[in-house]
């Protein structure tokens, strides 16, 4: 059954100190869980700059900084951004929530103000309202360079799934450019219990003045 919401956050009371501790666990035992690095990473050009909404304990902000992106994360929670100033470069993080991200705060947290990718994923948006939503796809808008992209991944049953998703871009700018139900683009359907939706802003991407993969064979 879809879950759906209007107004009103998730609750609180989570294991948050649990849930980092996890999670450095996995980083030091080296599991794999670059999926959505690697999927933004093909997305994107190269030499992006990036933005990771909820970046946790900083692992795909690293797996992005490592293939040549300029990635930065944000997250609202002091236990995880603990983890990943420990693990990473604690540069790249600061303590921010997804409503907080207009165009002039994040210059004066130190970070750029406009991106060619911003990321959102591991179920982030079911922290939100429906209200936050709005606010943050309203926001991301403004960040996003000419053609940049948004990329949104998470469970589809619980609130700010895709059908919530499409109603906080509706009046934002943002279109819905791709859907799929994993980060390997397996085509997304009504079933599907994950999704990965791909919002882009109007105008052509800047893309690399290199070939980027693209060989033309001359005679």
């Amino acid at each position: 059954m879809y879950v759906s919401w209007e107004t009103g956050a998730m609750s609180t009371g989570r294991d948050y100190e649990g849930y980092a501790a996890k999670m450095r666990r996995h980083v030091l035992a080296g599991t794999d869980m670059e999926v959505d690095v690697r999927f933004v990473d093909m997305m994107s050009r190269r030499c992006a700059c990036v933005l990771d909404i909820g970046c946790g304990i900083g692992n795909a902000v690293n797996g992005l900084r490592a293939r040549g992106h300029a990635a930065y994360g944000i997250d609202p929670t002091p236990e995880v951004l603990e983890v990943a100033r420990d693990l990473y470069d604690p540069s790249w993080f600061r303590r921010m929530a997804a409503v907080d991200i207009e165009p002039g705060t994040l210059p004066l947290n130190g970070l750029p103000g406009a991106y060619d990718v911003v990321l959102m994923s591991g179920n982030v948006p079911s922290f939100l309202s429906a209200n936050e939503l709005r606010k943050t796809f309203r926001q991301v808008a403004e960040l996003l360079e000419a053609g940049g992209i948004f990329v949104v991944g998470t469970t589809t049953v619980i609130q700010g799934g895709p059908m919530d998703q499409d109603k906080a871009a509706a009046g934002s700018g943002l279109t819905l450019s791709h859907r799929f139900s994993d980060w390997h683009l397996s085509p997304f359907h009504a079933g599907s219990p994950w999704s990965v939706s791909v919002f882009s802003a109007p105008g052509s991407r800047n893309l690399a003045e290199v070939p980027d993969g693209m060989f033309v064979l001359r005679g």
